[in-house]
């Protein structure tokens, strides 16, 4: 029987869900030095500008602040330094394939560890036109209404 992943969740990058329409998702590895691991561990992490991107047939992460150790030394890292994600070779070549549709991109949607892997989840997105936000909120409010209708009939208050 296989056991599910322990998740412990460090960054969520709730914006990305609300700006882009999100295509395709996927798991990857990141490849960091031991004070970013122990300030991820410390749940210190920020996704708000992060993106990633292709370069010589490899996939890296831009812009994802990860603040210094606090009892880091000489050897602390540099807060938004480009990481390297860890995926299969079969994975960035559908990824790559995809990237160069126009208006296609990759953000990162959530940081987190896996069974003591740090791992992130990263999508293939393309950005909403502002009409698209606004049917989106719509339809969640017509939604929440229609939950809390249903929820007052099913208490009898109707």
């Amino acid at each position: 029987m296989a056991r599910e992943p322990e998740r412990k969740l460090v960054a969520s990058n709730r914006k990305a869900r609300h700006d882009y329409a999100i295509l395709d998702t996927y798991e990857a590895g990141i490849a960091l030095t031991g004070t970013e691991v122990k300030s991820l561990r410390a749940g210190r992490a920020s996704l708000v500008d992060a993106f990633a991107q292709e370069s010589n047939g490899e996939i890296w992460l831009h812009q994802l602040h990860i603040p210094e150790y606090s009892m880091g030394t000489w050897t602390n890292h540099a807060p938004r330094r480009t990481r390297k994600l860890l995926l299969h070779r079969g994975e960035i070549n559908r990824m790559v394939g995809k990237l160069r549709d126009p208006g296609i991109t990759m953000v990162p949607l959530t940081l987190y560890f896996a069974n003591g892997w740090a791992k992130v989840e990263l999508a293939l997105v393309r950005g909403k036109r502002s009409y698209d936000k606004r049917q989106d909120l719509a339809r969640r409010d017509a939604d929440r209404e229609i939950a809390r209708a249903v929820g007052r009939r099913a208490k009898g208050k109707e």
